[in-house]
């Protein structure tokens, strides 16, 4: 069977903190592992022909985890992209973010506003980072644009889906072809909730810091095995 390539595929990227319990880490070194994993995963995703890699990095409920722990998600952006802009840059990659990043520290939200510009013309995979994200907010953010635009003449209120798509964070994007998410857990945890309306779920027991090509290439064989029917008949 000839291998179909989701062109967007998103990625909750669960298991960092279990990973390095298991190991005797600080959970920290789990988020570390984690960011590893997303340069290793968004390379091949690119070299596979894949337009599009959305990862929850900070959920809107991330800001409840202990002070320490966020703190330290505050700061891996600069780890990330210091680390990593250059491989990123000299594969063609494009770096994008969903959320609110004004609730971050300054430093973490120019380090974000920073790979985003340095990358804005490239032409190959979009890395999208969810950062202070919520599908429910993402969705309610939207509905208050579209109110706006209909107050200001700017919008009808026989509205359709394609249109209110527009008002979603992730308007020039395509919708969600394949959902990961990793170790063992399965919920969407108010992960991109409009953009995974028909979208293929896929559940691993393998924690984010083992994620691997070899896994990837494995979710996609799955993906490619399935019949998209999009609610009709074939």
């Amino acid at each position: 069977m000839e291998q179909k390539i989701p062109a967007h595929i998103a990625i909750i990227m669960d298991g960092n903190g279990r990973w390095a319990k298991k190991r005797g880490l600080p959970r920290t070194a789990g988020h570390k592992k984690g960011a590893e994993t997303i340069r290793k995963i968004a390379i091949a995703c690119n070299q596979k022909g894949v337009q599009a890699l959305s990862v929850y990095a900070f959920s809107t409920e991330n800001w409840k985890r202990p002070e320490e722990e966020v703190d330290y998600l505050c700061k891996l952006p600069r780890f990330f992209f210091n680390r990593y802009m250059e491989e990123l840059k000299q594969n063609n990659i494009r770096v994008r973010f969903l959320g609110e990043i004004e609730r971050f520290p300054i430093d973490t939200q120019n380090v974000i506003l920073s790979a985003v510009e340095q990358t804005s013309e490239n032409t190959g995979l979009i890395l999208c980072l969810a950062v202070n994200y919520g599908g429910r907010r993402e969705i309610t953010l939207a509905a208050r644009a579209y109110a706006q635009d209909v107050l200001n003449q700017k919008a009808d209120l026989a509205i359709e889906e394609e249109a209110f798509g527009k008002y979603m964070m992730t308007a020039d994007m395509p919708d969600v072809d394949l959902m990961i998410r990793t170790s063992g857990e399965l919920r969407l945890s108010n992960f991109m909730l409009w953009q995974n309306a028909y979208s293929e779920f896929l559940f691993t027991d393998v924690a984010w810091p083992d994620f691997d090509v070899v896994q990837l290439n494995k979710a996609i064989d799955e993906y490619t095995a399935r019949d998209r029917r999009f609610g009709g008949l074939k």
